[in-house]
């Protein structure tokens, strides 16, 4: 049943990138600007632009362009960039895992916290701490990524100049990477100093995407674990004597995780859509600050690349919720 399941979530993920790639070819068509004017020479001739556009196939008819372009795909290939005259997937390889780094450690930041101030929040009940908690939650919850960032870079970058205010790494440190995955190969390789250096430059960035979703998390787990800790079988183990931080992380947790993965997850889409605009603040290189540029440039073969990244990342992080959320709960993985 799961693998028939699985099967058919990745038959619908396949219609579902056809549609988000149909739909963004067309509309990348349709939007007034032309690429080929803005990286042509003011002295150009109309047949150095002519060439140039049949150079990037923008000459043939709408259908045509999307065939070729689907075909290239399918093989592997998909294109050049036209502002930085390099190969697409190359340019996506680069940047990539930069930003997987950047949303994984936002993640985890998001779930520690979140989840600890849940837990506390609950353990607080009908205490002067829990009305203060949730006050705070919703403070965090109701600034947004970018505004956060902002202000990390004010306190944290200006006022009190703590960490690097952009990039990935200092420009100063000679080391070779295998890998583009510099914090894990960094912490993989015994390379502290490094590491410390790249998890400096990351501070910022993870906490303005995390604190957000660690605010969601806390109130969604918050609540699921109060209707957890009224159900019959919490009190029968709190007539036996168990202490309500056992209650809560022995009993009632493993219950109430299973709707905060699936919002998690949902979450975490958005949070990777935002690293566009914190990675853009943090001049932080990844996909999101690249995908800025590309939207900039009318750099077209960079801008589908870059929305079908994102399209398999949202597909693939829905997936593995779904199969967190089963192996939570044994009657969905049965269903």
């Amino acid at each position: 049943m799961i693998a028939v399941s699985i099967l058919n979530r990745l038959i619908m993920a396949a219609a579902t990138l056809f549609g988000v790639a149909l739909i963004v070819f067309v509309l990348l068509r349709v939007v007034p600007g032309d690429p080929i004017a803005m990286m042509i020479s003011p002295g150009a001739s109309p047949a150095d632009i002519a060439a140039l556009r049949a150079h990037y196939g923008l000459d043939a008819s709408l259908t045509t362009q999307f065939g070729i372009w689907l075909k290239s795909v399918l093989a592997g290939d998909f294109g050049t960039s036209i502002s930085l005259k390099r190969d697409v997937l190359s340019l996506l390889g680069e940047r990539l895992p930069a930003t997987l780094e950047l949303a994984f450690a936002a993640l985890v930041l998001a779930v520690l916290l979140g989840g600890a101030v849940a837990i506390i929040g609950t353990l607080a009940r009908r205490t002067i701490l829990e009305p203060i908690l949730d006050s705070l939650n919703g403070l965090f919850l109701a600034v947004p990524d970018f505004v956060w960032a902002l202000a990390l870079v004010l306190v944290l970058g200006v006022l009190f100049p703590l960490f690097p205010l952009s990039g990935r790494i200092d420009p100063s440190t000679d080391v070779q990477f295998a890998t583009p995955f510099y914090l894990i190969e960094s912490l993989l390789t015994l390379r502290f100093r490094v590491f410390a250096d790249i998890s400096a430059h990351m501070v910022m960035p993870v906490l303005a995407l995390g604190l957000p979703l660690a605010a969601i998390i806390a109130r969604v787990l918050k609540a699921a674990l109060s209707e957890a800790m009224v159900q019959d079988y919490i009190l029968l183990a709190k007539l036996k004597g168990m202490s309500d931080l056992r209650l809560v992380l022995q009993e009632a947790l493993r219950n109430a995780v299973g709707p905060t993965i699936a919002l998690t997850g949902v979450q975490f889409t958005f949070l990777i859509g935002g690293t566009v605009i914190v990675e853009r603040i943090f001049a932080y290189p990844g996909i999101g600050n690249m995908a800025i540029d590309a939207v900039i440039n009318r750099d077209l073969p960079l801008i589908q690349g870059l929305v079908l990244v994102f399209g398999a990342l949202f597909i693939l992080v829905n997936l593995a919720v779904d199969l967190l959320v089963a192996a939570f709960n044994p009657r969905l993985a049965h269903g």
